[in-house]
């Protein structure tokens, strides 16, 4: 065979080689890092408004649980056939009340910046197990969450990533929220 043949076959088998790595990484990155979602209710308004899409870490809790202020997607508790994205506000072990338009964790009120009203009706107090989350959406008057839900609480194991970002319909970072 002549040597210019060898070289162009060896130059398309690395081509192939190189598109077919490509696609492998794509796809495990595609089930085994991250989860892309559209956000079809107003729940999370104004943190993530209806038909944002998004993007979520599924390994973000391989080393550690999560933390309050988080927001993660999940299969809802009562139908889990639905994807829900929510925030993460009281934690194994905690007595969540929510009482005067506002969240008190083992009787101290939190921070929760990005709220933008405040919450009606009282609810609670709720032990939160070992092991489970008490979830709440940042639009909390028209939020199902937690407060509603026939199973009170979210398992850790059903937690499938925590949201990093919004990619569309503009980019936006999800950063950590400061509790002190």
């Amino acid at each position: 065979m002549n040597e210019n043949i060898k070289k162009q076959i060896k130059e398309i088998l690395s081509w192939v080689l190189t598109i077919a790595l490509a696609v492998l990484a794509a796809k495990l990155i595609n089930s085994y890092v991250i989860i892309k979602a559209e956000v079809p209710t107003g729940s999370m308004e104004h943190t993530i408004e209806v038909d944002d899409c998004i993007m979520g870490f599924q390994l973000a809790y391989m080393f550690g649980g999560p933390e309050r202020g988080d927001i993660v997607i999940f299969p809802y508790p009562d139908h889990p056939e639905t994807t829900y994205v929510k925030r993460v506000i009281g934690l194994p072990g905690e007595t969540v009340e929510i009482k005067n338009g506002a969240v008190y964790i083992d009787g101290e009120p939190i921070k929760e910046p990005y709220l933008k009203e405040a919450m009606r009706g009282e609810y609670g107090p709720y032990v939160v197990p070992e092991g489970c989350y008490f979830m709440l959406g940042d639009n909390r008057n028209s939020s199902q969450d937690s407060r509603k839900w026939k199973n009170t609480f979210l398992k850790e194991e059903d937690i499938m990533a925590k949201v990093l970002l919004r990619y569309s319909p503009s980019f936006q970072w999800y950063s950590d929220v400061d509790y002190e």
